[in-house]
């Protein structure tokens, strides 16, 4: 079961670009929640709350909101499909929620974790981890949505992949990919491991030779 986070909110009655201009001179951070065969509803909201959220939490677009509205519609289950910051600064300056119920399902992009590191024979031998995908985009309903999916590194030698098949998926999420076994990551030998395991491969191909 996916956790709520509750966001408090403000209505605001206006829409347009000076309207948001407006809301933020006056210290807010304006935003709408559109969809489920509703009406927009536009709020404002408070900058420190969303600094916490989006900057000291991990997986800010995974995250199920329940945002209540002061001088409005009261509540709104939501999740955040757009975030435009300000191009000097990098704070906040308008947000797009998604409405949402809880059987909805919904489209999220979920970060990978990689485990087990020390139980890799490639990385033990000094290999890299080249990762390709740092999140996995899912469908699954919103009040299941994983914070995020595991990558096990058990076992994996040089010059292995790990694919999309080698990820035990969360009850009820699926990848909107099903038509490929697409890579998450690769592990690959740097340089000087690259002549030494080149000069390994030489050297039994001439004990071979002389049997």
């Amino acid at each position: 079961m996916t956790e709520t986070h509750r966001l408090e909110a403000q209505a605001r009655t206006r829409a347009g670009k000076g309207a948001a201009r407006r809301d933020r001179r006056a210290g807010r951070v304006p935003a709408v929640i559109y969809g489920g065969n509703a009406d927009p509803t536009m709020i404002t909201l408070e900058p420190g709350d969303l600094d916490r959220e989006i900057y000291q939490k991990p997986g800010f677009f995974t995250r199920l909101y329940d945002i209540r509205i002061a001088g409005g519609n009261g509540k709104e289950l939501a999740i955040c499909r757009d975030l435009q910051l300000d191009p000097v600064t990098d704070r906040p300056i308008h947000l797009d929620f998604l409405r949402v119920s809880a059987k909805t399902e919904v489209t999220v992009q979920v970060p990978v974790h990689f485990t087990n590191h020390e139980e890799s024979p490639g990385l033990e031998r000094g290999g890299v981890l080249d990762v390709v995908r740092h999140e996995v985009e899912l469908l699954c309903r919103a009040d299941n949505i994983p914070p995020h999916i595991e990558a096990n590194l058990k076992g994996f030698d040089i010059n292995d992949s790990v694919h999309i098949s080698h990820i035990a998926m969360p009850e009820g999420s699926r990848p909107t990919i099903e038509d490929r076994d697409f890579t998450i990551a690769n592990i690959s030998a740097p340089s000087g491991l690259k002549a030494e395991i080149a000069a390994e491969a030489e050297a039994e191909q001439g004990e071979e030779g002389e049997e």
